[in-house]
């Protein structure tokens, strides 16, 4: 790994802990799993898994850490590396296959974290149908950042790499 994408991944993970602690008081909302997936689309899975853990760590000192830290990463990670499939095929247009797993990945996000609750408290089905306004506003925000930042960010990266 190059200087230059360890420092691009530095900036990315930097502006997604700035829009998750900015965008806090919107529950669900952040553009935190969009640059995920618009980066792993451009620079893999290894970079975007990387960006993903990052983030999550560097934002969660500031919002909080706990036991749901690890499941926010395997969340993000596993959308990284799904997204990175899309980066591999050579796809004309990307934009609306970004725009649709964006949209995919806040209901899988807030599966994960049913998951979660299933281990600590036994219970899934209740939960996950609690969670989905929050994962409507997930995949909702995804789709805005995704279409906000989908432009710029690929600009940079194909200009960068």
């Amino acid at each position: 790994m190059t200087t230059k994408r360890i420092t691009l991944i530095a900036v990315l993970a930097a502006i997604g802990v700035i829009g998750r602690i900015y965008m806090q008081f919107i529950p669900s909302v952040q553009p935190v799993t969009a640059i995920i997936i618009i980066s792993s689309y451009y620079l893999g899975a290894g970079s975007a898994m990387l960006l993903a853990i990052l983030t999550t760590y560097l934002s969660n000192m500031v919002l909080g850490m706990g036991f749901w830290t690890i499941w926010q990463i395997v969340a993000w990670v596993s959308i990284a590396g799904f997204a990175s499939l899309f980066g591999k095929l050579s796809v004309r247009r990307a934009f609306p296959i970004l725009l649709c797993l964006g949209i995919g990945a806040g209901f899988f996000y807030g599966f994960i974290f049913s998951l979660l609750n299933y281990v600590v408290s036994g219970k899934f089905i209740a939960y996950y149908l609690a969670g989905l306004p929050f994962d409507v506003n997930h995949a909702i925000g995804n789709a805005i950042f995704i279409f906000l930042l989908y432009k710029p960010l690929s600009y940079i990266f194909k200009k960068n790499l």
